[in-house]
């Protein structure tokens, strides 16, 4: 995923002091979350750092070419969760499912407001920052359509960040459950027999296999965690990723998007949080509001159903809920079909809306 500003390549003599420290500020900050109790630790505290060390102009860096191996780690790990008895009930979501079509419609059509009316940006510029979709589709979109792509770019990575940052205190304050340590049945390291990590190895390899022949969303992360879920539901192996790879996969995950934010000059960064805050407080205020419908009209888990619907990134979202101990697989297949949903609803819509738009090329 593109960051918000380009920046120039370097050769890899620079480029690895650059990483190491990113991480060292992503591991420093997240073992300060972690002794502060603040929930999801790990990922949070990467991010917070590395935020401000874009600010004050570090030399961090965490380059693209770092998120094909961690997302093929990622996918693993979900697929690693899917049981029988979890798709046993997938007919269960087709109400929620259905509900996700009717929530986008209403987040997109006030958020889109908000932009226009209340950050005061033009029409165009506005209808793709409001759109709750993903930051390559929309950028891609919004700039063959003549939007402010710059705007919509940060907007969008501001957004996934602030949505990564809200949804585990509201989870925390809706359940009461402590989000800041590992799940007691966590595994570690130390229960990863040598037939497990075999199997770690071989979903991976074929995983990679998928993601280069298959034409699916998030190859990297795709690939793996289907051939993941194949050898979990059918029973072939029940390893579970060990509790230190996942606190990894969230430092590298938010050190990469506190990244993004690197070339941003700090009144810019801080206008744009700031517009970003009230369209993310709407655009989650909605998303409450549905997961509360939704939990009331169908019974179901309006938790489960917040973390579905909520408009962060798709690898993300999954992270987030693999840590949260959430249904990952019933928060997959949501993000799975929002994306879908909004990159081809954003293009239908654009048309009559007189704006000339063309399918997302990546």
């Amino acid at each position: 995923m593109p960051a918000p500003t380009t920046q120039p390549a370097l050769p890899m003599s620079k480029l690895l002091p650059r990483m190491a420290l990113a991480l060292g500020l992503g591991a420093g900050g997240g073992a300060l979350f972690f002794l502060l109790h603040v929930p999801l630790p790990w990922l949070l505290g990467a991010l917070t750092a590395c935020v401000v060390g874009a600010l004050l102009n570090l030399p961090i860096r965490m380059p693209e070419k770092v998120r094909p191996p961690m997302s093929v780690i990622i996918g693993v790990m979900l697929g690693s969760t899917f049981t029988p008895q979890m798709m046993a009930g997938a007919l269960g979501w087709l109400p929620s499912l259905v509900g996700l079509a009717f929530f986008l419609a209403a987040a997109g059509a006030v958020t889109i407001t908000y932009f226009r009316f209340v950050a005061g940006y033009d029409m165009r510029t506005a209808y793709f920052c409001g759109m709750p979709g993903g930051l390559v589709e929309m950028v891609l979109l919004g700039e063959s359509a003549g939007a402010d792509t710059r705007k919509v770019a940060l907007v969008h990575a501001a957004r996934v960040m602030l949505v990564i940052f809200a949804v585990p205190f509201i989870v925390q304050m809706m359940t009461g459950a402590n989000l800041a340590r590992p799940a007691a049945d966590a595994a570690t390291f130390a229960d990863l027999t040598p037939m497990a990590g075999l199997w770690f190895f071989i979903t991976a390899a074929l995983g990679l296999v998928v993601a280069r022949f298959a034409p699916i969303p998030a190859p990297y992360m795709l690939g793996p965690m289907i051939v993941s879920l194949i050898v979990h539901l059918a029973g072939w192996t029940t390893f579970k990723p060990p509790v230190e790879l996942v606190i990894f996969a969230q430092i590298v995950m938010g050190c990469a998007i506190g990244c993004r934010f690197i070339g941003v000059g700090a009144g810019e960064l801080l206008r744009m949080i700031l517009t970003s805050i009230g369209a993310t407080a709407v655009m989650l205020t909605v998303t409450m509001i549905f997961a509360w419908g939704m939990g009331a009209l169908f019974g179901l888990n309006p938790v489960q159903v917040l973390l579905a619907y909520s408009p962060g990134g798709l690898m993300e979202m999954g992270l987030v809920a693999l840590a949260l101990n959430i249904e990952v697989a019933f928060v997959i297949v949501h993000h799975l079909v929002r994306v879908l949903m909004v990159s081809t609803g954003a293009a239908l819509v654009a048309g009559p809306l007189g704006f000339r738009t063309r399918p997302p090329t990546a």
